[in-house]
């Protein structure tokens, strides 16, 4: 049975005769996004950290079953430096292993949901980007959190949700706005 030894397919990077370049794997179509990825419209500078905080806004609508993802997803990712309550004083900042984790409620701190976003998504100063790490989702889901955390060390008042009947009520409402459009 030679067929089990010797594949009849190409191998990844093998080379053959019939391939441009003798190159067996192909670079993906200029232009294309691979299933499961979508595209971030803000860069990965000071201009694009700037643009975010301004422009970009949470499409999750803020309900009890997001804002509970986000908190434990907080605890899983943030939490260990930025602390349970966003105070900068997680487990890794209490061992002195990273200094001078900036609270949430730092004065002239400007936190936005759309720079908490960015942040997660490229990283800032020590911090690391955590794409590799969350979805889109759970980023907005992080950031929703973030911002109560924010509002309770200020002493302002927490993002209000919606319930999952009014949610369903609004978008059916909507569809059969579009459906009569």
């Amino acid at each position: 049975m030679p067929s089990m030894y010797e594949s009849a397919a190409y191998e990844a990077y093998s080379e053959g005769e019939l391939f441009v370049n003798n190159q067996s794997a192909k670079l993906p179509v200029e232009g294309t996004i691979p299933r499961g990825h979508s595209v971030y419209e803000y860069e990965d500078s000071l201009e694009g950290l700037t643009d975010a905080r301004e422009n970009l806004k949470n499409p999750l609508p803020v309900t009890e079953e997001n804002l509970a993802a986000g908190k434990e997803l907080y605890g899983y990712f943030c939490a260990v430096c930025h602390g349970d309550k966003g105070d900068g004083k997680g487990i890794l900042a209490q061992r002195e292993k990273f200094l001078g984790i900036p609270s949430y409620a730092d004065p002239g701190r400007v936190i936005t949901e759309g720079s908490i976003y960015h942040v997660q998504m490229y990283g800032l100063n020590a911090m690391g980007s955590y794409t590799a790490q969350t979805t889109p989702e759970e980023r907005w889901q992080i950031t929703m959190h973030v911002q109560n955390l924010k509002a309770e060390l200020e002493g302002n008042p927490k993002l209000a949700t919606i319930s999952e009947t009014e949610n369903a009520s609004a978008e059916s409402t909507s569809e059969s706005e579009q459906i009569e459009d």
